[in-house]
């Protein structure tokens, strides 16, 4: 073990043939091992990577560690990791290979001799000896399994902040999609407004489908829960309440409601313990009429009526967004560790909007330079322009930091500031 000791807990920090390397400290096991069997089986496996087995602690012990980085702070690094070659200052293929006696290439016969310091070396192959210089990016693939694990524990780790089990949310149900890059989009957007119950119905390309998992740009959770349906009926079994959206007239005796009221209604039908869901037709045409028929209610959103289609992510944004109004769940952009939620209007940045008293006196100030500087010309007019200026500046609802700014922009101005100022000529 090093001199240095552990690092933490359960991390020290072994030096070998191959330099400082961070080990688990009872079975000293890479750290590297750990992450290396958890990303490409499971954590459980990477258990066994030591006998004794390893327990969950210890696991994720040394998959916190690699996802932090913090082998960089203690200076040691895995053999076969990234960063072991950019600390060592290898930045080229040819400054790699320099470092050994001799090199041999089992798949040709090949032998090479740079003569360098390190012992002769072995490779399967030219490309095996580039992936060994370029190395393993561990600590990439331990916040992979980190994701992992939380997704496991927590299917849906990007729910709506603060909802309740007790709070449903109306279903999306897409009849037929055409792309699996849509059905990602619509994803993003449910993820966007709170809802997370995706249905589709024979979806052209097949499910599960990987496009839709890129394209809803870490809105996975949705896609991967997502329930493939054979027909809408199946898909829409349990459920109370259906509207289907449209943009074209059907002659059906049926409710047609705004994305508004369509909200509202199934708000008002899910507090009485109903279950809802909003149908969506496919890209080219839509619903068919006889998919309509079994709707309760049809959503009509008010467009251009020369271009009223909409794509499917926009139909889901919508409707999203009018449910997100409804339920008053939504905050003003992110919140994050660093960042608050923000309510509507003027945001004044922590300053207080400046009292009058404070006004006044800037008045007070930029009235007496203008004075001064013979602004004011001709003089029967002065109290028409001062009038103009106190409204022109009331306007904008300064606050205290605005208003001591602006007084001193004016002290400049009038005085001048700093050694290299010229006088006024």
């Amino acid at each position: 073990m090093d001199a240095g000791g552990p690092v933490s807990a359960e991390i020290v920090i072994e030096t070998g043939p191959n330099g400082r390397e961070p080990c688990l400290a009872r079975a000293r096991v890479p750290v590297s091992a750990v992450v290396r069997t958890a990303y490409r089986d499971t954590p459980a496996a990477a258990e066994r990577v030591a006998e004794p087995a390893l327990s969950s602690a210890e696991v994720r012990g040394a998959i916190a560690y690699c996802a932090a980085e913090r082998c960089v702070e203690a200076g040691a690094f895995c053999r076969d990791c990234r960063k072991r070659t950019d600390a060592d200052g290898l930045a080229t293929l040819d400054q790699f290979c320099a470092q050994f006696a001799a090199m041999t290439f089992s798949d040709t016969g090949l032998a090479l001799q740079p003569g360098g310091p390190r012992p002769a070396a072995a490779f399967p192959s030219l490309a095996a000896l580039a992936r060994d210089w370029q190395g393993e990016e561990y600590w990439f693939l331990a916040r992979r399994v980190i994701r992992r694990i939380r997704k496991e524990e927590d299917p849906r780790p990007k729910r709506m902040a603060g909802a309740a089990d007790d709070l449903p949310d109306p279903v999306l149900i897409l009849v037929r999609p055409q792309l699996a890059d849509n059905i990602g989009m619509v994803a993003r957007a449910m993820a966007n407004f709170g809802l997370d119950d995706l249905r589709l119905v024979d979806p052209r390309d097949g499910w599960p489908n990987e496009k839709a998992r890129a394209a809803a740009s870490g809105a996975n959770f949705i896609v991967d829960a997502a329930r493939a349906f054979p027909a809408l009926e199946t898909a829409i079994g349990d459920l109370n309440f259906v509207c289907a959206t449209t943009a074209r007239q059907r002659d059906l005796a049926k409710p047609v409601l705004t994305p508004e009221q369509a909200v509202q209604e199934i708000r008002r039908r899910m507090d009485d313990g109903q279950r809802c869901g909003i149908v969506f037709g496919p890209e080219r045409a839509g619903l068919e009429t006889d998919e309509v028929a079994v709707a309760d209610a049809v959503i009509m959103v008010p467009v251009n009526p020369r271009f009223a289609s909409l794509n499917l992510a926009q139909a889901a944004l919508l409707l999203g967004y009018e449910w997100l109004k409804e339920t008053r769940r939504g905050s003003l952009g992110r919140v994050t560790t660093y960042e608050t939620p923000l309510t509507a209007g003027q945001q004044t940045r922590g300053s207080p909007p400046a009292t009058k008293e404070q006004l006044v006196g800037f008045f007070e100030q930029l009235e007496e330079e203008l004075e001064r500087l013979g602004f004011f010309n001709p003089p029967h007019k002065r109290q028409t322009v001062v009038r103009n200026i106190r409204t022109m500046f009331s306007r904008i609802g300064a606050t205290e930091q605005e208003v001591r700014t602006l007084r001193g922009i004016v002290a400049t101005l009038s005085r001048g500031k700093g050694a290299g100022r010229k006088s006024p000529t």
